[in-house]
């Protein structure tokens, strides 16, 4: 059977990320996560004590990086040069380190470079806001997920309260909607739907419905051809 390259975009809290991990699952796929792979990329700067700042060093950094995902039932696992860093990768101070980090533009082509060295043989999903656009243009499947802005305050709001974080469910609201106009309007990788994407409004769809629908597309086009 063959192994696809699927591409799911979406504005934040669209339910794209959950979506994605439980079809990897359902597939035995790898999911790319992006964001393991930059904070992998901080937690190499810091190994080799590399200025951000500094862009010959860094891309000194970036041409012997290796970063590669592996498919577990217990959850991926990130191998950084040979040694696996799925734990290390998750304290707080690679944290702080990613999100400098995955700004950088040499950092974003490099991640985006390994990406398509990860998909090139299928068997893959990934997330974000330009996957079907710049990260995979040529997936075989892309999904555009979309839903109201209040649903997804509500459900950012949820989490919140699981957490037992206190949030206002409006300044969630303002918050997401600052980061549409951010995203979509950003000079590097903007969140833009590709033209041969099928859009899913989840705005009245569980997790577990958003899966079985992508899930039950893919198949459907198993069948057809």
């Amino acid at each position: 059977m063959k192994k696809y390259v699927i591409a799911i975009d979406g504005p934040a809290a669209s339910g794209k990320s959950t979506t994605a991990k439980m079809l990897a699952r359902k597939l035995s796929y790898i999911y790319i996560d992006s964001g393991a792979m930059y904070r992998a990329c901080g937690l190499r700067a810091l190994q080799q004590n590399v200025d951000l700042t500094d862009r010959i060093a860094l891309a000194e950094m970036l041409k012997d990086i290796k970063i590669e995902i592996t498919y577990s039932e217990k959850g991926n696992r990130v191998i950084l040069n040979g040694t696996d860093v799925t734990d290390r990768i998750r304290e707080a101070d690679i944290t702080r380190l990613s999100s400098q980090i995955a700004v950088i533009d040499i950092v974003r082509q490099k991640m985006v470079e390994l990406q398509r060295e990860m998909g090139k043989n299928g068997g893959v999903i990934m997330d974000g806001r330009d996957i079907g656009t710049v990260v995979f243009p040529q997936a075989d499947f892309k999904f555009f997920m979309i839903a109201e802005v209040k649903t997804r305050a509500l459900r950012r709001w949820k989490e919140a309260i699981d957490k037992g974080e206190e949030l206002l469910l409006s300044q969630i609201e303002n918050d997401l909607n600052w980061r549409d106009k951010n995203d979509s309007n950003r000079r590097i990788s903007p969140l833009k739907k590709a033209d041969d994407a099928i859009e899913i409004d989840t705005s009245r769809m569980s997790i577990t419905e958003q899966t079985e629908f992508i899930y039950k597309i893919i198949r459907e086009s198993e069948n057809e051809n």
